[in-house]
């Protein structure tokens, strides 16, 4: 059985289908974010372009928009990142070892993101509390905490992803392939 958007394994056992569907469902919440907020900024600054071309003025939420959703189209692909295995990585390590060594080493190295990431996410969130006071008055009065949620949308994807990882490898069985053997992002 396949799970739609996510590559299935070229060797090895699948990982059991909740896993595939976590993934999944982060893979099309990561293209939707990107979407959107591509969209949202791209239109916006077109607008922009172009009422200050015809009229002379343009629009003012338009010069902060960005502050919202720049960083939650970052999230989405960091998202995308790591589930697709496309993250920056330097693979030198992992390419000399055997296969069960580069096994082990991706698990530890899928421990230390996993805590990495529930460490940004815990340490968010007195920042999210702090902006929820931080107003944008161009956009209508609109708090920052909406573009400091991102953290928490980013970096609890990737710790879901890598907990996803973890349960898989523990239990012998593979969940995007054999790319994320040589992958240690």
């Amino acid at each position: 059985m396949t799970t739609p958007g996510i590559p299935e394994p070229s060797q090895g056992r699948p990982a059991p289908a909740v896993l595939r569907w976590i993934m999944a469902v982060l893979a099309m919440s990561g293209r939707l974010v990107c979407v959107v907020t591509l969209m949202v900024l791209f239109v916006g600054l077109l607008a922009n372009v172009i009422l200050r071309y015809i009229y002379g003025t343009g629009l003012d939420w338009a010069y902060d928009i960005h502050s919202i959703l720049l960083p939650w189209m970052i999230a989405g692909g960091l998202i995308l990142g790591t589930v697709y295995n496309r993250n920056i990585a330097i693979t030198i390590l992992p390419n000399l070892m055997v296969p069960r060594n580069r096994e082990r080493l991706f698990l530890l190295v899928s421990l230390l993101t996993l805590a990495v990431s529930v460490f940004v996410v815990w340490s968010a969130i007195p920042i999210i509390r702090a902006a929820q006071y931080q107003r944008i008055t161009a956009l209508g009065g609109i708090s920052q905490l909406w573009g400091y949620a991102s953290l928490v949308y980013g970096f609890g994807g990737v710790a879901i992803i890598c907990l996803c990882d973890i349960i898989a490898g523990l239990t012998g069985r593979s969940l995007r392939g054999t790319a994320v053997a040589s992958s240690l992002s």
